[in-house]
């Protein structure tokens, strides 16, 4: 036992954690800036951050009548028409939410994200072939919440049971066209050349 504790004794000084007296040579963090510090390189690291910046990206083009993407050569158009979350990593105010039909396309998010401030959950509208889908979306996981299909059109309840589940994965599919069309971007010169400097001019926009 003597020799094991001797063993690791050496082992920390060896690695500078220990000094000659065997007294710890680095200040013990604090715990509550330890998490932080923890948070903030997950979400760095991790797809919250991209999927902050996915979300962004959407309100930000949804704000023309052009699609955003295209599905079976079909356009996919987005529109924001509800409740909306933005978060930040850190700093005075980390997040911010509101209410509203025309809430997202406020003067307030655009200067909540010129602050560095990113949509984490929105709701959206998305059209398409005449169609329209309406969910929550979130950042993290880019899981759909309250989802709203097409009105079903078949009498029959197996049919209709079917035709619910074919709008359901119709979403999934116009969810993916789109972060794939963002991820092209983020992915190409074009994201810092081009399109990065058109955010913050949308973020700036006094109107």
């Amino acid at each position: 036992m003597a020799a094991r504790k001797a063993a690791t004794a050496e082992t920390k000084f060896m690695r500078g954690d220990t000094g000659v007296d065997g007294a710890a040579t680095k200040e013990q963090a604090d715990p509550v800036e330890a998490e932080q510090a923890k948070a903030r390189e997950a979400l760095y690291r991790g797809r919250t951050w991209l999927g902050r910046e996915c979300l962004t990206w959407i309100l930000f083009r949804s704000n023309d009548t052009n699609p955003i993407a295209t599905l079976d050569d079909e356009p996919v158009r987005v529109l924001f028409n509800g409740r909306l979350t933005l978060r930040a990593a850190a700093g005075d105010i980390t997040e911010v939410a509101v209410k509203g039909v025309n809430a997202p396309y406020a003067k307030l998010i655009r200067q909540a994200a010129d602050r560095g401030l990113l949509v984490h959950s929105a709701r959206l509208t998305f059209t398409w072939q005449e169609r329209s889908y309406d969910f929550t979306l979130d950042a993290e996981h880019f899981d759909v919440r309250g989802g709203k299909t097409p009105e079903l059109m078949k009498e029959e309840e197996d049919e209709k049971v079917t035709e619910r589940l074919e709008h359901v994965a119709t979403l999934g599919r116009l969810i993916d066209a789109t972060v794939t069309r963002f991820m092209a971007l983020r992915s190409s010169p074009q994201w810092k050349k081009t399109i990065v400097p058109e955010l913050k001019a949308w973020m700036r926009e006094n109107g």
